[in-house]
């Protein structure tokens, strides 16, 4: 005989047998109640019911005998009681799939009709077209709008879907990121209640993880008109320092096309770089912000166009078009995701890359294309302070900061903007862990009454108390002059500072530029000498002598930097000065600015 007993204290809810039935293995016999679930009691053994000990409604203890069976042959399948098990899908899992497709870009054809007549895509496509294949998660992809006192439920899910921001986790280039998108076609990609909610929790999320955040920033700021939460100005909301704190922790990346205000755009702005389409306006405050404060009436076009927001410094990649700015996205990222295969042109090129003629200008950018990996150079705010240029590139697949003087530009000269471009960018190199290349070819900071109205004392200074607190390694290659605090500037704080300064046979060297050297030195001497062709004769010669005293042997042959090299050998040189592994730093932000 086999008795079988209750598992658990509970109330029997259904007796399914009786005596005299015949029962297979894992039959049902009773339903126990026990904690508001209901726990099917099955034989196990096949066989016949010989006695029923309960009934429904009696609370039983556990191992209290509840049915007996005599075992015996098993009941024919075709007689056996079994329960129906369907062969489709769940009603329940039928109702979520049919509103999370509601949601999805195929179902709401008018709003992606009008995306698309305005020649942009939907925040969904350019998830998609961001994310690697199969990877993105969604977080929030059901909740709706904080309106239901204002709309209907079936309303909310049909035209606000996912509050208008589509968040979640996916592989980019293989490593995981964080990809936050407000949706223009929802409300015109409004910071809703529950969305500030859910950029919270994509933030914090991107903190413990360590993981990039990329920021589709497209729509208008604050939304009034959410009424299921109470709310005065909602001051409160935290999404704006969450977001602050992962400057210098981890990449963040800011896409705009369109229409980017308020809110949108103060998110916009603390990211590391700012991606934007050449349709995309940024501004602070919108056109009714502006006409609300009694600002007068302006177009959305005309608040921060491409055409103010690239040489002001605000963008620091301009693009045609979002696919475009994709793109571009997943290449910076590439450069904090390690090394990548790589090729190089010709080295040789590099020994006639700057002129014999010590005034002739040439094309830095042509120097940096030859030396970097072939198609690796990605230049960040190309348009505003020119004297420098700064870009992410790769050598022998290293990902590296560069920075180097524009001799096409006031000579190389660095004025206010250049050297706040310059240390800002040494702060994200040093924030997440990249070495930096150096090309110096300056002949000073920019001096003069005019550029002292730019308070240039205290934007000069950047660069040194910048360099001065950098982690990662520097290594400095001098193609021409080098002269004063902007060559110092250049190498970090000095030519010590970084892990090798080595300059190519062009360099020279003084503590400010030749010329004026000589014109500042021997004043007198030049000033005694009435003629004028042989005044300038004289100045000429002692222009050389300086010259053969600041050149680069003379430089190396006293140990103030470490080597002339053939420009051909830079590669080696920054590949060996420069360690395999460097750590990011403990920077605690990276300035906006």
């Amino acid at each position: 005989m086999d008795t079988v007993v209750a598992p658990m204290q509970g109330t029997v809810a259904v007796v399914s047998v009786k005596p005299g039935d015949h029962v297979n293995a894992g039959q049902q016999l009773v339903v126990l109640e026990s904690m508001k679930m209901e726990h099917v009691v099955a034989a196990s053994v096949a066989g016949r019911v010989t006695s029923v000990m309960v009934s429904a409604g009696e609370t039983v203890k556990r191992d209290q005998p509840l049915v007996s069976i005599q075992p015996g042959m098993a009941v024919a399948p075709e007689s056996a009681p079994v329960e129906s098990v369907s062969s489709g899908i769940r009603a329940d899992l039928a109702e979520v799939l049919d509103r999370r497709a509601a949601g999805l870009d195929a179902n709401r054809p008018e709003a992606v009709e009008r995306r698309h007549s305005q020649g942009r895509r939907t925040a969904r496509e350019n998830v998609e077209d961001l994310c690697d294949p199969g990877t993105f998660v969604e977080y929030g992809g059901l909740v709706v709008a904080a309106q239901r006192q204002r709309r209907s439920f079936e309303e909310l899910v049909a035209k606000t879907p996912a509050d208008g921001m589509v968040a979640g986790v996916a592989d980019i280039n293989g490593s995981p990121s964080v990809v936050v998108a407000y949706d223009a076609t929802v409300l015109a990609g409004t910071q809703g209640a529950y969305n500030h909610a859910k950029k919270d929790r994509m933030f914090e999320l991107a903190a413990h993880r360590r993981l990039p955040v990329v920021l589709f920033a497209e729509g208008g700021g604050g939304r009034p008109g959410d009424t299921d939460i109470p709310t005065v100005a909602a001051l409160d909301v935290p999404a704006f320092s969450l977001f602050a704190r992962l400057s210098g922790l981890v990449p963040l990346v800011g896409v705009v096309s369109g229409r980017c205000f308020a809110g949108n755009a103060a998110l916009l702005g603390c990211c590391d770089v700012i991606i934007a389409t050449a349709d995309a306006t940024i501004g602070m405050g919108g056109p009714a912000m502006i006409e609300g404060g009694g600002l007068g009436v302006v177009a959305p076009e005309d608040v921060g166009p491409l055409s103010v927001q690239v040489p002001n410094g605000v963008v620091d990649i301009a693009v045609a078009d979002e696919a475009e700015a994709v793109r571009v996205a997943k290449q910076y990222l590439s450069y904090f995701q390690g090394p990548a295969d790589w090729s190089a042109v010709d080295q040789d090129k590099l020994r006639n890359a700057v002129p014999e003629n010590r005034v002739r200008a040439y094309d830095v950018r042509a120097v940096i294309g030859l030396l970097a990996d072939t198609g690796s150079v990605l230049e960040l705010r190309p348009r505003f302070g020119e004297g420098i240029i700064t870009a992410l590139v790769r050598i022998e697949g290293r990902p590296m900061g560069l920075i180097a003087n524009n001799p096409a530009h006031l000579g190389g000269a660095i004025d206010r903007d250049a050297a706040d471009k310059a240390a800002r960018f040494l702060q994200l190199c040093d924030g997440h862990g990249l070495p930096v290349v150096s090309l110096c070819d300056t002949p000073g900071f920019m001096v003069g009454p005019e550029s002292e109205q730019t308070a240039t004392v205290r934007h000069f200074s950047r660069l040194f108390v910048t360099g001065a607190n950098l982690t990662v390694p520097i290594c400095a290659i001098v193609l021409r002059k080098a002269y004063g605090l902007g060559a110092m500037a250049m190498f970090g704080g000095g030519a010590k500072v970084p892990y090798a300064t080595v300059c190519w046979p062009t360099a020279e060297f003084g503590a400010m530029g030749l010329e004026g050297a000589v014109r500042l030195g021997f004043r007198r001497e030049l000033e005694a000498i009435a003629d004028p062709v042989r005044r300038k004769e004289t100045f000429d010669r002692m222009v050389q002598l300086a010259y053969e005293k600041g050149k680069a042997l003379n430089a190396a042959s006293m140990f103030e930097v470490d080597d002339v090299i053939d420009p051909a050998d830079t590669r080696r040189w920054i590949t060996t000065a420069l360690p395999v592994t460097v750590e990011r730093g403990s920077r605690p932000n990276i300035d906006t600015w």
